[in-house]
């Protein structure tokens, strides 16, 4: 039976480790965390649920401890500190990077044959972070943020439409941030385009609205959001252990895929037991191409300031 580990026990970490014991997908959940008591407080609370929910993932937390992590076969890692209103994910990048480095170190060694994923932010350049930490195959070091974005994008278009959110097909590129690249185009509910329910100008409000979404809840609540974040991730982890070959979006490192390569950035991917097991590139318009390197720019830069820190 499978075994995954959540390193982190704040509101993201727990939503991911509650929802993957949710899906009784694996044998153990772990949870991680450096302060005492607190993974192994919401750890207890999670069980406790087994009975009223009907899971029988058990669900144990450690202060610290790596040792119970060892033999993971998928690690996420939400360490760092959250965004605070008037903070750019640019401005996490000193303090999470060095955390990241250091969580992903003492993951790998309790368990070399780990899949990483990552939700910590800045989250492009969290996930070349812990690619660097790591030392392990690209394959098995990515980030969660396409799916997350998609969410919200399909969200945002199901309140627009008076539609269901399930029947909507969509797709997202490049960083996960304001230069992220929505596929309108590639948007459809049940095969139908979505340019024959909403209006090119109202689409674009949607687009806009998705790609500050992260910023919309900071705004509301002072922190960052949770739920939706944990969800995605879980998602994730279940494509994996259960081999789905799944296609998702989702923090990828490029060795020449759309012109681009040494860079990590969101593209459509087959998830499955491997990791990514295959990058898929799309045929992009003029434009799409040209936001994608316009994107992809903006994250090198956020990546050279991670160079610069010599963290590595």
């Amino acid at each position: 039976m499978s075994k995954v580990t959540v390193i982190g026990a704040g509101n993201v970490g727990a939503t991911v480790a509650y929802s993957v014991a949710m899906k009784d997908i694996v044998k153990e959940v772990v949870i991680v965390d450096i302060k005492e008591g607190i993974a192994e407080g919401k750890a207890l609370d999670m069980w406790e649920t087994s009975a009223i929910d009907g899971f029988n993932t058990r669900v144990i937390g450690s202060t610290n401890d790596y040792s119970k992590t060892k033999g993971s076969d998928v690690v996420v890692i939400t360490s760092g500190i959250p965004r605070k209103p008037g903070m750019s994910r640019d401005d996490l990048i000193t303090t999470n990077a060095k955390i990241v480095n250091q969580v992903t170190k003492k993951a790998i060694e309790a368990s070399p044959n780990a899949i990483i994923i990552i939700v910590s932010n800045p989250l492009d350049v969290m996930t070349y972070a812990a690619y660097k930490s790591a030392g392990i195959n690209s394959n098995k070091v990515f980030g969660m943020a396409g799916i997350l974005d998609t969410a919200r994008y399909r969200a945002f278009l199901a309140d627009e439409m008076g539609t269901s959110p399930k029947d909507i097909q969509a797709l997202l590129m490049g960083g996960h941030g304001d230069t992220m690249v929505p596929l309108p185009r590639y948007t459809k509910v049940n095969g139908i385009p979505i340019t024959q329910y909403i209006s090119d100008e109202r689409l674009d409000e949607i687009v806009t609205r998705t790609k500050k979404g992260g910023g919309e809840i900071v705004g509301l609540m002072g922190t960052s959001a949770w739920y939706a974040p944990g969800a995605a991730a879980a998602q994730m982890v279940e494509a994996i252990i259960k081999d789905e070959k799944r296609t998702f979006p989702v923090c990828a490192f490029l060795t020449g895929q759309y012109g681009l390569e040494n860079i990590y950035l969101g593209v459509p991917v087959i998830l499955g037991k491997n990791g990514i097991e295959k990058i898929i590139e799309l045929d992009l318009n003029e434009q799409e191409t040209k936001d994608l390197k316009t994107s992809a720019d903006a994250v090198k830069n956020v990546m050279g300031v991670f160079d610069d820190l010599k963290i590595i």
